[in-house]
């Protein structure tokens, strides 16, 4: 069992930042590739970033390329998203998701375990 608590979300203006912090308790979590997902009112809940269990693959929506940076801290059981270059369109409740297999997948149907989400809001 993993158990994870998101923190960090918020409301920011456009072009700002904010850094994102997923602490997971439990067991093995070195041995999990983590994701990132976000769900915008009235929208499916999608894909932002994932990372392998030992951080040196990664993956990105082309929606947030070259503006999140995703990364873990096998050390301290921490998964972040580090988002740049905000945009009223990044406006969601963001959830952080915990995978058994060793690539990290880009659907939810991949992940085993989930946080409770935190909210971040983007104003123009």
């Amino acid at each position: 069992q993993v158990q994870l608590v998101e923190s960090g979300g918020g409301l920011v203006q456009a072009e700002g930042s904010l850094r994102l912090s997923c602490a997971a308790s439990g067991r093995s979590f070195s041995a999990y590739a983590m994701g990132w997902f976000r769900q915008a009112p009235g929208k499916e809940r999608e894909i932002v970033a994932a990372i392998r269990w030992s951080g040196s693959n990664t993956y990105y929506a082309d929606s947030v390329k070259g503006r999140f940076t995703i990364s873990r801290d096998n050390a301290k059981n921490t998964v972040y998203l580090q988002m740049n270059s905000l945009k009223r369109e990044d406006t969601a409740v963001y959830y952080c998701a915990a995978t058994s297999t060793v690539v990290a997948g880009t659907t939810e149907y991949e992940y085993d375990y989930w946080g409770q989400g935190t909210q971040v809001t983007v104003s123009s």
